[in-house]
């Protein structure tokens, strides 16, 4: 009797046992339930806990209630300036009515097949109609926020709620072809402007070499027309200005006979000094560059 007894007992507690884990179940946090009898829909819990079914007849589905984030595959899309980019846009979204959610996708792999189409077909007609300068403006920010709503609008008959929708464009092939045609430009443009710098400085080159020779002819002209005004004058103002740069040395010593030609204005601007000085046999006295006239003092050694 007694080991009859106790197996009974240890099969009522199997039994037990066994019933309970079928009967209890807990919802976490980050969680909420869909509770189904024989495959309908009975009740929906959204608070954490311990929780009761019925078992072996009542099943739990349990869901995420965090945000959610999917990524669907690169779109080509044709903007409406017919330039082509590749689109790479993900969506946050977060369940918020499980029955639906249920009833129309029911799993994560099958909302996201629906979101997928949704998202596509709203990036095409969107960017449909604007240009690639607005998507790289600052016009960006609304059109995402006109694909996030249309997006929004539509996943609610899927029991989702759409919180973000992105993207980043990158300009693939069409960018690189821009960036050389942009690179080939910028070269053109600094071999004109090299080319237009040569010929500028060639041409006031050769301008600053045809005023310089105007100048010198003019100059030229100018001394001979003096110079045939008064050769006598002239060629006593240019030994003047040989003797101020032969004898303005404070250390220079010469050792030159009076007589010679280069001391003839020494005695005055007549230029008879030199001759004077030799037929008296007296040396010439040095003379005032200024004035011509002979001033005294020993003369130049």
């Amino acid at each position: 009797m007694n080991r009859r007894l106790l197996a009974i007992i240890g099969v009522v507690l199997v039994v037990g046992g066994f019933l309970a884990m079928s009967s209890f179940f807990i919802v976490d946090q980050t969680e909420q339930a869909l509770v189904l009898q024989l495959g309908q829909p009975r009740r929906v819990i959204r608070e954490p806990g311990l929780w009761v079914k019925r078992p072996f007849i009542e099943n739990v589905i349990e869901y995420d209630n965090r945000v959610l984030d999917f990524e669907p595959p690169h779109e080509e899309v044709i903007v409406s300036d017919q330039k082509r980019l590749v689109a790479d846009t993900y969506t946050r979204y977060r369940i918020v009515n499980p029955l639906l959610f249920y009833q129309t996708v029911g799993s994560e792999a099958g909302v996201r097949a629906r979101l997928a189409a949704l998202v596509t077909g709203s990036l095409r007609r969107v960017l449909g109609s604007v240009t690639l300068n607005d998507i790289l403006s600052n016009k960006r920010a609304a059109i995402m926020v006109q694909i996030r709503d249309e997006v929004a609008a539509q996943a609610k008959d899927f029991g989702i709620d759409v919180v973000d929708a992105r993207m980043q464009s990158e300009r693939q092939q069409q960018a690189a072809q821009y960036r050389g045609e942009g690179a080939e430009a910028a070269q053109n443009v600094r071999a004109n402007a090299e080319r237009e710098r040569t010929v500028i400085l060639a041409e006031a080159q050769r301008e600053a070499q045809r005023v310089r020779g105007d100048g010198d002819g003019q100059s030229i002209k100018i001394y001979a027309d003096a110079f045939n005004q008064d050769k006598e004058f002239f060629a006593f103002y240019r030994s003047l200005q040989a003797y101020r740069d032969a004898l303005n040395g404070k250390d220079t010593s010469f050792v030159l006979s009076p007589e010679g030609n280069f001391f003839r204005f020494f005695g005055g601007w007549t230029g008879e000094g030199a001759a004077a000085g030799a037929t008296h046999g007296t040396p010439p006295r040095a003379a005032n560059p200024a004035t011509g006239a002979a001033g005294g003092g020993t003369p130049p050694r």
